[in-house]
Order: structure tokens, then sequence, then C-alpha cells
């Protein structure tokens, strides 16, 4: 097959008219011709930092919506299904991504669990890490967030990072905020990348020092304005991702919009394109072409090199979007899970108390750190509850493996005037989140998603709206248009209880995530991420 257009060297930094002839999935020749074609010919999009579960989509879904928008790999870390399965779900992940054409480049979570503060579902200890790491179908270690049992030399962390090193496979970073000498010990150790970077100075010191920087612009946290100064002198030791990525979003846009966004910013397109095309493969290794003789035919067409709108996007010379259009069809797979509680009563979420202060999670927008404040304790009855007026609401956390009491925590910045939102997808563990206005709304809630085995949902006084989650409690069994409707559509219900935040599930589901600073809530209780400790509620 031919196709013809204006193709963009990247590594030359050169653009020419030219066509190209792929046959049997791979580029047979490369040659400068004229023509009166307008478009223009590059290598696809790849997103070098990504959990396919936060798009609520199973890997054959996903890829159906990325396609779209010219993305023709990712680097994914199935970390979230591996808390919840362990690797049998990681096993499901890579099967589930190998019906499509898509080159999903899946990664052997390093933390599961994440923390020993926190109920996950699984376990994966070193050996299971070797084993994995064995499999060709694994690229790299995915984060360490562990980043304490760094530092410390910890004897389980120090055999993981051993045996990535032994099979040659790179490995992931999550440092947010380290900074001097224990950055450097981190780095030593053969940790490689670092998405978490949330200021110019702490990702300029990774980069000084050695590491790739990737600037994450996601569902939740958006770092893309705070780094994007560093591509012009550091682009080549940087890529773009999304981490997580919710499906209303996806169908919107995903890397291609980045692109936009810096060359709009006056940046050198061709540097901006090496970031997004050319970096990943080459840092991960992966078997995606970067349109040269005798690559895989991986290559986008896209209008412009402005907007980079996607007209069509070959995989491995498969025509997979063509003129707004999919053409990956969906395909039947199994729905894994792991859900043992059993529904809550309201008492159980009742907080007996006569405190005058309490700590109480500053969620920030477009952040997954949180502050820690002290705020004045609401009383009713004797028991601690949610204040409206002052927007610090209770947040619920419930262990979704075992029958356990729920951990209680309060938070700010939720905005909601009514009701509650709650979700199963809670990093890392993904046991049972909440936030609402009362004991009761609240106990509604995490009902309702015990019954569905998962999903998420928002709860009035007149109305339940819920997208169940039947894989592992963390994605939906839908197509990827139908999700992100139902995720739109609980998002504005959000929103219409009075949520001022841009995306309140995707900023819920980090509330639980321990490995980020500062004040975070797990199923075992209020907890530090600064110091790794739990602390009292009550001051």
């Amino acid at each position: 097959m031919k196709l013809q257009g204006n193709i963009v060297d990247i590594p030359n930094k050169r653009i020419f008219k030219g066509e190209i002839t792929f046959e049997n999935g791979q580029i047979v020749s490369l040659i400068e011709k004229e023509h009166n074609v307008n478009h223009y010919i590059l290598p696809g999009f790849v997103d070098a930092h990504i959990h396919i579960e936060s798009s609520m989509l199973v890997p054959s879904e996903f890829a159906k919506l990325a396609v779209t928008h010219g993305t023709v790999a990712t680097v994914s870390d199935p970390h979230e299904i591996a808390n919840v399965l362990g690797v049998e779900g990681v096993h499901f992940m890579i099967e589930n991504g190998k019906k499509t054409p898509f080159k999903f480049n899946f990664g052997a979570p390093s933390c599961v669990p994440a923390t020993t503060f926190e109920s996950a579902g699984a376990v994966i200890d070193s050996e299971g890490i070797k084993t994995l790491l064995e499999n060709s179908d694994i690229k790299y270690l995915t984060e360490m967030m562990n980043y304490p049992g760094v530092l410390f030399d910890d004897v389980e962390v120090m055999k993981k990072l051993a045996w990535a090193k032994h099979y040659n496979k790179p490995i992931d970073g999550h440092a947010p905020g380290l900074r001097g000498d224990n950055l450097t010990k981190y780095i030593i150790a053969g940790i490689s990348t670092d998405h978490e970077s949330f200021t110019y100075e702490e990702a300029f010191e990774k980069l000084q020092k050695g590491m790739k920087v990737l600037i994450r612009e996601g569902s939740a946290a958006k770092n893309f304005e705070a780094l994007i100064g560093l591509l012009p002198e550091h682009f080549e030791s940087m890529m773009f991702c999304s981490d997580d990525k919710h499906p209303d979003d996806l169908m919107l846009s995903h890397i291609n919009a980045l692109c936009a966004r810096a060359v709009a910013k006056g940046m050198d397109v061709f540097k901006v394109l090496q970031v997004a095309c050319i970096n990943p493969i080459k840092h991960y290794k992966l078997d995606v072409g970067l349109l040269q003789q005798g690559d895989s035919a991986d290559f986008i067409v896209v209008e412009d090199l402005v907007n980079f709108k996607t007209m069509q996007t070959y995989i491995a010379g498969e025509l997979v979007f063509d003129k707004g259009k999919t053409l990956i069809k969906s395909v039947p797979f199994e729905r894994p899970n792991n859900f043992k509680t059993n529904k809550k009563q309201v008492s159980d979420f009742r907080v007996e108390s006569s405190a005058k202060r309490i700590r109480v999670i500053e969620a920030l927008e477009g952040q997954l750190v949180t502050n820690e404040l002290i705020g004045n304790a609401t009383i009713k009855n004797g028991h601690l509850v949610s204040n409206i007026e002052t927007d610090i609401l209770k947040i619920a956390v419930v262990n979704r493996y075992h029958d356990e009491k729920p951990a209680i925590g309060f938070i700010k910045n939720f905005g909601l005037k009514s009701g509650v939102i709650a979700s199963s997808v809670a990093h890392d563990s993904h046991n049972i989140i909440a936030v609402g206005v009362s004991d009761e709304a609240i106990c509604k809630a995490v009902n309702v998603i015990i019954e569905h085995q998962g999903g998420i949902c928002a709860v009035s006084d007149s109305e339940n709206k819920i997208l169940p989650l039947p894989v592992a409690g963390i994605m939906s069994d839908k197509d990827g248009k139908t999700v992100g409707q139902e995720y739109a559509a609980i998002d504005n219900m959000a929103k219409q209880l009075g949520s001022t935040l841009n995306a309140p599930f995707m900023t819920l589901s980090f509330m639980a995530l321990l490995v980020i600073p500062s004040l975070k809530l797990s199923d075992k209780g209020l907890f530090n991420g600064n110091d790794f400790k739990f602390v009292a509620l009550e001051m």
C-alpha cells in the first residue's frame, strides 16, 4: 500500500513531500515525491505513563478511543488491577490488550500493595516481580512509589529493583517532592523516570541529575503549565503522559492536545514531537515504528501541525481509524472481580466526639498532593458531622475485601451542599471511598456500590445514579462512548450537588493515595504521607 503526504522527519528536523510504501505491517520504502496532498504523516503518539484502568475501560475498549487521537501505543502500568487481583489481573490486561492491534506495553507493578498502611486485595512480592519480568510481554518495572523503602534499603524493595536490572528492563519512578541527597540516592538505585514533579524547580533538579521527566496532564493531576517551560532545553529527556484519564476526557483528546498546547506557546514542533513520539519508544525499547524504512508501519495522518487533528491512524500497517470512525472492533472478555464486604449500617459511619478541633484534608484542584488543615469540629448529638457552611465534609473509606469498620475523616474543597459521591476507584487499593453531607447519605451510597460490586455513584435525596464497574470493581464492561456519556452524567450530578471541582470523582479517587503527601485517608485511618505514619483525627 502507498500513502502520500508531507512527511515529518523528526530526527532530521525536516518536512518533505513524499510517499510511503508499506506491506505486511512494515514500511518498505519512504521516498521524496511531488504531489498535491496537504496533510502530514508522522509517527503515532505514545502515552509514556498511564493506568488504563483509570479510563474505566478494559484495554480493548480504551484502544478504540485512543486511536481517534493518533495514539498508537502506551506505556501502561497495571498497578490498579494488580492491587485488586494480583498477577491474575496483570495477565487479564495483557491478554485483553492482545485482542486489538493497539500496542500496549505493560509493566510489572512494583508496589502491590502500595503500602502496609492500607488493605489491598493482593500481594506481589519480589518473587512475583521476578516471574512477571521474565515474561517478554512485561517491558519494565512500574513506578517505585515506595520511595522510603528505597531510601532505607528495604530488603523486598531492593530485590525488586535488582530483578529489573537483571532482566535489563527500565525502572519507573514516583517521587513527588523528593529533592537533594534523597533524590540522588533514589536515582542511584536505578530509577530512571519521574512523572510526579509538580514544580519547575523540582523537575529541573531531576533532569540535572539524569532522570527522564514526564510532563503529566491527566483528568486530576495537571502539571503541564508548571513544567512545559523545561521542554525547549530538555526535550531529549522528557516525555508526555496522562497517568490517569477519565473516559469523558479520553473522548475529547489525548497526547495530541499536549502537542497542540506546546506548539501554541511557540515551541519548536520537532522538539515537541520528539517528546510525544520518539522518546518513549527509545527509553522503553518499544516495538513501535518511528517512520523509517524497515520499521513497523505505525504512523498517523493529521490535518496540520498546529491542532494535530487526526485523520487516519495506522498500526502495523492496519488502518485502525479513518475519517472520524474507529475501526477497532469490540471483543468478548471475562469480568474478574474481588468484592467481599457486606452492606453497612448508618451507625458504622458515626464518630462519637467532644473535640473542638480536627485534622482536615485539603483537596487541591488539579493536584494529587493535599494539605493538612486544622479545622473546627462540628458536633451534633455527640457525634462529628459534616458542615456544609464551612465546607468541611465527612469522608469515609470502606474496606471492600473484608468486613471492617469504616475509617472516617474530614475534607475541604469538595463543596457539596447536599447528597454524596462515592467510588470503588480509590488509588491504590481500590476500597470504597465516599464524601457526603450526612452519615445517612454516605451509608446509602456505599451500599449502592456494594450492591453493584463496584462503581462510581452520586446520591441525592431523590435520585441514585451509578456507573457500574464489574471488572475488578474499577472498569466497565461497556464501550468507551457509553461509559464516557454515563460518567459525564454522574460528574454533572456531582456538580449539581454543589461540587466546584473540575473532576470531583478523579480527585476523590486520590484521597486514599497514601504515597502522595500530605494528609490522606486509608481504610485503616488518617495518614500523614510526609512522615509515613497514622495521625489522630481529633486534636
